[in-house]
């Protein structure tokens, strides 16, 4: 029952519920939809496989999620991704393009349920948030440029990013534009972002509404060349198996691997939203399992990759959701809509599903948080940058490693090249503080407290041995003690304790005694593992930084007085 959430609410469900179930799950239709054919045509497959990729997924979580009201479906984050994997491997075959958006599902999906059940669903805390903000930001533009052919009314052949811009620019140029359709588009695009506001009014659903019902009155498909979605295939998903050839594994597994960790970063940071607002908890781990299953099942059953949807939850939070029955109605409405009325999207315009992914595209770009950190931190806010131009020009797979490049070389900086200090007492405070920023700091004559604001491993190891004999050298008076405050130091490997190791045989050469003040027990503990803390000695490990200032000074003589220890 742990893996099946959605019996365990099914157990607790209230009847006073169901109205606002069923409402919501009505309601939530209007968008699932247009959105999901929009996005399938803009992952470079077939319109009707966006209504599959909505069905099962929405079935799925119902059962494995834990979120009460996350709606999961084809994303706009998702779309650069698929689109350059299938455009790159499918040669323009529409059932090769749909096999393999299918086996990156499947790949996504385990990734994602093995994740979770070894409790993984920490692993996109890594990626920080300017570098979440550069990577997202560059899929934007990377989608925006891949729906303005589309939206203009041509088709050119899919290179990259920046080529694609070039190419558009020529085309338009060149004459190939049908005004008509990018009329209907730009039109479609403005009712959606004037409407992106109201809580009462679906921009979506209207925008849609008014380009079909427009292009299908005037005929303007036969008349103005525009193109058209066309009769959808009656029937339901069917069980497939996606075959690939052994060229496509590759691009596959990577693919796959890039999706689950973007839809998994989307899907955690909607969950603990939602959670906090219904004041619920969300096990992360979970949360990876449930969107691993939807992903896996939609897989199987001509699907494609999904993720949470921030633009379909808050509809279904608005109209009342309660529970994922919420999206069972959906998922049911749209199949009863595939089993009886096929034809009712037909004269739905191409330029019309390009503008809905181009809102899309448009919320997901982040100016305002950016803006923040400029004024914070600015290096951080050109690792973005970066990482959007990654995208943004080297392709959505490139530019998301390039991103997982930057955060894994980010990690490793601020643990290479800590903060570290030399302490003193200064006067009126309480405490041992840097004598950096506190100039009128006293050192106690003879000793030396040294803090490293880091774990010790091997990238910093050298830095630390240095750092520890420039504070010795640097001592206003003979050195008798070195103390490290080693509050901060959260781990030590094999490689920094053989460096502690050199360090006490150079200071012993130097007849100074090495000390530890603070260290945290489970260091204390691989200390043990290692050797170390035997050859040390245990005496030589104090639990605060004054008990081991007071042991110093019994067993040396010492001119100092302390401010604390005055007669008033």
């Amino acid at each position: 029952m742990h893996w099946l959430p959605g019996l365990q609410v099914l157990r607790r469900y209230e009847a006073a519920w169901l109205r606002h179930d069923i409402v919501a799950g009505l309601v939530l239709t209007t968008m699932l939809v247009p959105v999901g054919i929009a996005y399938a045509v803009a992952s470079g497959l077939p319109g009707i496989y966006g209504l599959y990729a909505t069905i099962v997924p929405l079935l799925a979580y119902a059962l494995f999620g834990p979120s009460r009201i996350l709606v999961l479906g084809p994303d706009s984050a998702l779309v650069a991704v698929i689109l350059a994997i299938v455009m790159q491997q499918s040669g323009g075959d529409p059932l090769r393009a749909i096999a393999l958006a299918s086996m990156m599902a499947i790949v996504s999906g385990v990734v994602c349920i093995a994740a979770g059940l070894m409790r993984l669903g920490f692993i996109t805390e890594l990626l920080s948030k300017p570098i979440r903000y550069g990577y997202m930001n560059g899929i934007a533009v990377t989608v925006l440029i891949s729906q303005l052919p589309k939206l203009f009314g041509f088709s050119i052949e899919n290179i990259g990013p920046l080529e694609n811009l070039l190419a558009i620019v020529k085309a338009v140029l060149g004459g190939m534009s049908n005004w008509t359709a990018f009329t209907v588009g730009a039109g479609t695009l403005a009712i959606i972002l004037l409407l992106k506001g109201s809580k009462r009014l679906p921009g979506i659903l209207i925008a849609v509404i008014i380009a079909t019902v427009v292009v299908g009155t005037l005929d303007l498909a036969t008349r103005a060349g525009v193109s058209v979605l066309g009769s959808l295939p009656q029937g339901l998903p069917a069980f497939a198996i996606p075959w690939i050839t052994y060229a496509d594994i590759g691009p596959v597994l990577i693919g796959g691997c890039t999706l689950a960790l973007i839809s998994f970063a989307d899907t955690s940071v909607l969950s603990r939203v939602y959670a906090a607002r219904t004041r619920t908890h969300v096990d992360p781990n979970q949360e990876m399992v449930g969107l691993g299953a939807a992903n896996l099942l939609a897989g199987f059953f001509q699907g494609f990759p999904i993720s949470s949807s921030s633009s379909r939850t808050p509809v279904a939070e608005a109209a009342g959701a309660k529970t994922q029955l919420t999206g069972v109605v959906g998922a049911l409405a749209v199949a009863l809509l595939l089993l009886v009325a096929p034809d009712l999207l037909q004269n739905l315009p191409t330029s019309a599903l390009a503008a809905v992914v181009i809102a899309s595209a448009i919320g997901l770009i982040e100016v305002t948080d950016l803006r923040r950190i400029y004024r914070i931190q600015r290096w951080e806010f050109w690792l973005s940058i970066v990482c959007t131009i990654g995208v943004a020009v080297l392709g959505a797979i490139p530019g998301i490693g390039l991103a997982i490049v930057i955060a894994v070389i980010e990690f490793l900086w601020d643990g290479w090249r800590p903060y570290s200090a030399v302490l003193g007492r200064a006067e009126g405070v309480k405490g041992y503080h840097d004598i950096t920023r506190y100039p009128d700091a006293r050192q106690i004559p003879g000793l030396v407290l040294f803090r490293w604001d880091a774990p010790l491993f091997f990238a910093n190891a050298e830095l630390f041995h240095n750092r520890v004999l420039g504070a010795v050298a640097t001592s206003p008076t003979p050195v008798r003690w070195l103390v490290v405050a080693a509050e901060p130091v959260t781990s030590v490997d094999v490689t920094s304790a053989d460096m502690l190791a050199e360090l006490d045989e150079t200071l012993q050469a130097a007849g100074i005694e090495l000390c530890f003040a603070e260290m945290k027990d489970p260091v204390k503990d691989k200390l043990k593992r290692f050797g170390l803390f035997a050859r040390l000695g245990e005496e030589t490990f104090f639990p605060t930084v004054g008990v081991a200032v007071s042991s110093y000074l019994k067993a040396h003589e010492v001119n100092w007085n302390d401010w604390e220890e005055r007669t008033p």
